[in-house]
């Protein structure tokens, strides 16, 4: 049964999961460490193969790759298992490793909500240089992969995917999913947001080192999902599937494959995941309604594009200050992702405009997916409450990527507003900048049905994610927060009436760390 048209499920779950200053204080849910889940999924019974430790160093400029729109598709371009390690490792590889007295803590190379990780990675890939064809499970634990199935099962995945070009012809496609317990244990229902947020966090990665390596790469949000989680393994209910990485380029032909129907399963033991975990069953459904069915479903859904109009210009407009290239940090891709964190204190310090400008301009030039082909326009438009910046007025902002500017939209000082909104955190109020991603749900869920719910989340988790390494490439911070969902609406109207918030992100000077 087809489900994905019917958008009452997007907005059933949308506002059951708005955070409110009523409702954070009526909330009295606890952490039970009792029955925290653990950070990797453990296959007990399969031999891990190790991938190279060595990584390949590309010394590509951060801020280039971060800003690149992607490799042209039109050359042969295929990754060795050295350049597949060095993708995994910079988006999804544990990249510090501390012991605490109450336990150990896994730091991964893109940021997650909570520290909490629940994103797996899934390879799919024919012959390359270094690793047999065939599906595997990533573990960043050990820096290994699993093998789940033998053969070239590509035509499978290109199948499931409405025969997409760019998984038709890559050598190598990423899967992700997310296992939405290690999620919900803190944040509940609202969690099913926090998968996209994730996952955009680790794409906004992996596109940069994609870039880094010379390699084409394009995200994919259309595919039929029962096929999917037949191919990977995974049940559909407690782990889901959100979206794929299409790597490299080739122009050779897939082996014919069996149906997915004629696969086995996959029945590998897997170490459980806590002792009880706790099933949702509101991300479960809304998951299934923005499920699609069959090929057809999928080829129509990735037709679609979103009808927008952008308000015009009322208020005073700052061009963005951008410096010429040579003037700007050269520091390595990976020499950001390694360094990169969470800032958790600002030290309400004013950042310079041409600072503002560097993560502005870099996060929002673009990237390739199938959600965005043939669209003007981004799903989300991009507001700030700007703190403390030298050169721009205290204010509320809308940022015009057409024109390259800001759009002053309310003058005033607005920290303790920008604190009060993302859930009463200092955080939002001590940045230099806070962002916040709106979305005008109503249209994108009238063009994608309810599976733009999804498309939207991680929109705003790639160029969020994006926000971060340019954040850290010029050496300042950044956080992304929680909100208060309506009255970010409220605060950032008339402009953004009709509007629903995605995520937020801060940046700025970091200041002192607290103590732990």
């Amino acid at each position: 049964m087809k489900h994905n048209r019917d958008t009452d499920a997007a907005w059933l779950y949308h506002n059951l999961t708005k955070h409110s200053y009523q409702s954070i204080r009526a909330d009295r849910h606890y952490l039970d460490w009792t029955n925290q889940p653990t950070p990797f999924k453990i296959y007990p019974d399969i031999e891990p193969i190790p991938l190279p430790r060595s990584l390949v160093q590309t010394c590509a400029p951060a801020l280039e790759a971060i800003a690149s729109t992607g490799v042209e598709f039109s050359v042969e371009k295929k990754p060795d298992l050295a350049r597949l390690a060095s993708i995994l490792y910079y988006s999804a590889g544990v990249t510090k490793h501390k012991t605490y007295p109450g336990g150990e803590l896994y730091f991964r190379a893109a940021a997650c909500a909570g520290a909490l990780y629940p994103t797996e990675v899934y390879v799919v890939c024919g012959d390359l240089d270094g690793l047999n064809a065939g599906v595997y499970h990533f573990n960043p634990g050990d820096f290994a992969l699993r093998h789940l199935r033998e053969g070239d099962l590509r035509g499978v995945l290109s199948r499931a995917s409405g025969a997409q070009q760019r998984v038709g012809s890559a050598p190598v496609t990423l899967v992700f999913t997310s296992i939405s317990w290690r999620s919900t244990w803190k944040y509940r229902d609202r969690a099913y947001r926090y998968h996209f947020w994730d996952n955009g966090m680790i794409l906004a990665n992996a596109l940069a080192m994609a870039t880094a390596h010379e390699l084409p790469a394009e995200v994919v949000m259309g595919f039929v999902e029962v096929d999917l989680n037949k191919l990977i393994g995974i049940d559909g209910q407690q782990e889901l599937a959100l979206s794929l990485l299409a790597l490299g380029h080739s122009n050779e032909s897939f082996p014919d494959c069996k149906p997915i129907e004629e696969l086995p399963e996959i029945n590998f033991d897997v170490v459980p995941i806590s002792e009880s975990p706790v099933d949702y069953s509101s991300i479960r459904a809304m998951h299934e309604a923005s499920s699609l069915a069959d090929a057809d479903e999928v080829r129509e859904w990735r037709g679609v594009v979103v009808s927008s109009v952008i308000a015009p210009i009322e208020g005073e407009t700052m061009p963005l200050v951008l410096k010429a290239d040579q003037d700007l940090p050269m520091d390595s891709i990976e020499d950001v992702i390694q360094r990169r964190g969470s800032t958790r204190r600002f030290a309400r310090k004013p950042m310079p405009f041409a600072d503002l400008s560097i993560i502005i301009d870099r996060a929002t030039r673009g990237f390739t997916a199938d959600f965005l082909e043939g669209h003007r326009h981004w799903l989300n438009d991009i507001y700030a409450i700007v703190n403390r910046v030298e050169g721009l007025p205290p204010g509320a902002y809308f940022y015009r990527a057409s024109e390259r500017c800001l759009e002053l939209l309310k003058p005033g000082e607005f920290s303790e507003k920008a604190a009060y909104l993302t859930l009463g955190q200092d955080l939002g109020g001590d940045a230099s900048v806070t962002f916040f991603f709106m979305s005008d749900l109503n249209a994108v869920l009238e063009s994608f049905g309810n599976r733009g719910y999804r498309a939207a989340q991680l929109e705003a988790g790639i160029i969020g994610g994006k926000m971060y390494l340019g954040s850290y490439t010029i050496k300042r911070g950044a956080t992304g927060l929680t909100f208060f969902d309506d009255d970010v609406t409220e605060f950032l109207s008339p402009h953004a009436a009709g509007k629903s918030c995605m995520l937020v992100v801060s940046v700025g000077i970091p200041g002192r760390r607290p103590l732990i």
